[in-house]
């Protein structure tokens, strides 16, 4: 415009500057509100987007309000197109930032749902907040009238070459994906590898694995190592598991007696000690006849892998104490040793020699 600026396009300017701040104002009160709602509901994706929405809309609001203030205002069309790409990038900021909020919140919700742990697997939250991020960044350019083009050209290329030069971290990365997509291994999980490592897995980030010990130390496991190791998960498919011990009773035991006592033991011990499984039938089986004992092994009911070493403490102390009760002997390992001796051989005479025959220096 070429004309001068009038107090009446003030007026105009500054009510639809108020009208953006009045709705502002409404649309944050709105969702205060509706955020108290959402905090009530058992799922917590909608607390991630209320919240996001008190970024977006009470600034997206503002931002409307400029618009109409400055498109009443005798600017040139050079100025009120460079304010309106200002004001275009900023509500394009404003939106990428919350919605790689909302979006991050999303999928820990969901991995930490699905895990039923404490822990989070970080890695697919990382991987999406810079996909969105990447995404409004290029949505910028090609605002501010910015070719993207050539720049995705130079990505793929510059993506190759980077691929080539970091192939064990892209290993690793992949290869959590491929952990964590496959759910083989989550957040809590005890696991042991063929390696000897073996713990309670805290969480999984973009290049490594980090488990837990029971001696509370922390092992660093690159995620290409653990997809290639063999490994056992002692927390999947079900958490409960059992434990065998091993039992050896003498020869002159009634193994009906001994079967029934041990079944009375494993009974107290899975009702009495903390970790056990109560519901546990016992399970007692004879398998061997050694060499000084019958050979024996008793399952026991574990409800996680951790408890095994208290419950099978409890259960030697007790069993030991109950067989003395009964006087169920456990021998101790013992070898019988038969010696047989054979005839004396008496060498031949041999010319220019005397016979020994057991007396020093021989016989005249």
């Amino acid at each position: 415009m070429n004309r001068a600026l009038t107090l009446d396009d003030l007026v105009l300017a500054g009510i639809a500057l108020a009208a953006g701040l009045t709705l502002a104002f409404m649309s944050r009160t709105l969702l205060r509100w509706l955020a108290g709602h959402a905090k009530r509901t058992r799922w917590s994706g909608d607390d991630v987007i209320v919240d996001a929405l008190r970024s977006v809309v009470p600034w997206a609001a503002i931002a409307g309000g400029a618009a109409a203030a400055t498109a009443v205002l005798p600017l040139t069309g050079t100025v009120q197109h460079r304010i309106n790409e200002v004001l275009q990038v900023w509500v394009i900021a404003v939106v990428t930032f919350s919605a790689a909020r909302v979006v991050a919140g999303l999928v820990r919700s969901v991995t930490q749902s699905r895990s039923g742990v404490a822990g989070s697997a970080t890695i697919f939250v990382n991987i999406t907040r810079v996909l969105v991020l990447a995404i409004g960044f290029l949505v910028v350019l090609q605002t501010l009238g910015i070719s993207i083009a050539p720049l995705l050209t130079a990505l793929g290329v510059g993506g190759l070459a980077v691929a080539l030069a970091l192939q064990d971290t892209l290993a690793n990365l992949f290869a959590g994906i491929h952990i964590l997509a496959s759910k083989t291994v989550q957040p809590g999980d005890y696991i042991r590898l063929s390696s000897g490592e073996e713990g309670y897995v805290v969480d999984i980030n973009w290049r490594q694995t980090t488990v837990r010990q029971l001696s509370n130390n922390l092992v660093v496991i690159p995620n290409g190592q653990l997809a290639k190791a063999n490994m056992t998960n002692y927390t999947r498919p079900e958490q409960e598991l059992t434990v065998l011990v091993q039992v050896g009773v003498g020869y002159d035991c009634d193994l009906e007696h001994v079967e029934r006592v041990t079944a009375e033991v494993v009974t107290e011990v899975m009702r009495d000690v903390t970790g056990a499984v109560p519901d546990h039938e016992p399970a007692i089986r004879f398998h061997t006849f050694g060499d000084s004992r019958i050979g024996f092994t008793v399952i026991l009911g574990v409800g996680e892998f951790s408890d095994q070493y208290r419950i099978k403490h409890e259960f030697i102390k007790r069993l030991h104490r109950r067989y003395r009760t009964e006087g169920i002997r456990i021998p101790a390992p013992t070898r019988t040793v038969t010696l047989h001796q054979g005839p004396v051989t008496i060498p031949q005479q041999r010319s220019g020699e005397d016979v020994v025959s057991g007396v020093p220096g021989g016989a005249e």
